[in-house]
């Protein structure tokens, strides 16, 4: 195992002058910030209301709270050996070739499932203001307009997802401030209900659905955070890590508070709980309320850069692991040449094709929400095989490089207990997967991709014995 963690570390410093680090701190706050908010909180949250209730806040928080931890465990890593271009190099390393293996393809397959949601979602969006544009046609320029931009350089990544995050903070500080004047000024809505902070606790309680609610609303939320470890796959792209990563980690707490709990009470204080639709984004409504004639076509915008701004990290971030899994000798040697712009074109355009294949889903199930909570159920799951394989890690490192611990200037709190406190909350809430139909659907379709996984593997080791 140290002769092949030996190979890695060589065959990284032989491409070390591939990447540039061409990202600023100012792209990395953003790319943590667009990280932290997904689509899941436009969209969804009508749903994880309906669901839970008011106790929908403390889902956020207490997920909030659990990713934080997985980040700072990623944080120490990365910041220990500078030649980590990923997770997926540190998982290598440290458990051992399988890991890295694992671990890059299923981030992989990760972003191209989120992707393919997103591409479903966008196409929807299109058709919002294009109603006769043919759905083939409004799916294929997205993938093609991501393909060009991101074929660029990585500056024009990060300036992308600069500005598609900004939208997004933009849309939600319109909605607190909106929401905050309406409770103030004690306005009637058209049902005869007034605003007031009153109204998150006077409809049934905290827990109006009781222990069961609460834990239902696990099952969505937890994807509205996929993304959030996306900052890690820019560590051999950032100018300064070392300054650049431990703040976009710390501020992630702030951020939930701010974007998802502070906008929840905004939604829940100004209709009650029990008044919100679940198919309908009450970020919408809420604006509709605030006599926003064009709230519809601005949300509209808003969710539509939002689904953009996940399906562009998601080609950004599937052709580093491909670039990655390349040197390691986990993918075709192709996916590891870099265009004269020092961009892995190779793995951009394959992760691109891949995508298409939301295409193809919309023709194959004509009901987009039955694709749309089976891919984001699947997404969800092998993000969380993902963050378990982080903390993985992290305890392996804490047991054979101590020395390097102690050195680090950014050491995770509470270590080894938070590492195990997050792994059992994971299992908890794979649990929780099991009680709907249509997550436990997908429950029983995820371990497929293992098996495919563990062929390639095994394959792969033979192929290399010979």
């Amino acid at each position: 195992m140290q002769e092949e963690s030996k190979i890695l570390t060589q065959s990284e410093e032989e491409n070390a002058e591939g990447l540039r680090r061409n990202l600023s701190n100012r792209h990395i706050q953003l790319i943590a910030i667009g990280g932290a908010i997904g689509t899941g909180l436009f969209m969804g949250s009508g749903k994880t209301i309906s669901l839970a209730g008011p106790s929908i806040i403390f889902v956020y928080m207490i997920i909030g709270f659990m990713l934080f931890f997985v980040m700072r465990a990623m944080g120490e890593l990365l910041l220990s050996n500078l030649e980590y271009k990923s997770f997926s190099d540190f998982a290598a390393d440290l458990l051992g070739p399988w890991a890295g293996y694992f671990t890059g393809w299923t981030y992989w397959f990760c972003w191209v499932v989120t992707g393919i949601a997103d591409v479903v979602a966008i196409t929807a969006y299109a058709q919002f203001w294009f109603p006769g544009l043919s759905q083939w046609i409004a799916s294929l320029l997205c993938v093609l307009v991501l393909l060009s931009l991101n074929l660029a350089t990585v500056k024009m990544f990060g300036e992308m997802e600069f500005w598609f995050a900004m939208i997004k903070i933009v849309a939600i500080v319109g909605l607190i401030i909106a929401g905050l004047v309406m409770v103030l000024t004690h306005f009637q809505t058209p049902t005869g209900t007034v605003a007031a902070f009153s109204n998150l606790w006077n409809d049934g309680g905290f827990f109006p659905k009781g222990v069961s609610g609460f834990f239902a609303g696990f099952q969505i939320a937890v994807f509205a955070f996929v993304g959030i470890e996306l900052v890690g796959t820019t560590a051999a792209e950032t100018k300064d890590p070392q300054k650049s990563l431990p703040r976009a980690i710390n501020a992630i707490p702030l951020r939930i508070i701010m974007f998802y709990v502070f906008s929840l009470i905004m939604i829940m204080s100004v209709t009650p709980w029990s008044h919100v639709v679940a198919d309908k984004s009450p970020f919408v409504e809420l604006f509709v309320l605030a006599g926003l004639p064009a709230a519809a076509s601005i949300i509209n915008f808003v969710v539509l850069t939002s689904a953009a701004s996940s399906a562009n990290s998601g080609v950004f971030s599937t052709s580093r692991m491909l670039f990655g899994l390349a040197q390691e000798g986990n993918a075709p040697k192709a996916f590891g040449k870099l265009s004269s712009r020092a961009v892995p074109s190779n793995g951009l355009t394959f992760s691109c094709i891949c995508l298409l294949g939301g295409v193809v889903l919309i023709y194959l199930i004509p009901n987009v929400v039955t694709v749309f909570t089976l891919v984001t159920t699947v997404s969800a799951i092998l993000f969380m095989f993902v963050w378990t394989i982080i903390l993985c890690s992290y305890l392996v490192y804490r047991r054979k490089r101590p020395q390097l611990h102690e050195a680090s200037i950014y050491k995770m709190p509470l270590g080894k207990i938070m590492c195990w406190v997050c792994m059992a909350f994971f299992a908890f809430v794979l649990v929780l997967l099991t009680l709907q139909d249509d997550t436990r659907q997908a429950l029983m379709v995820t371990p497929l991709w293992f098996v495919i996984l563990g062929i390639g593997y095994w394959l792969r080791s033979r192929s290399r014995r010979a």
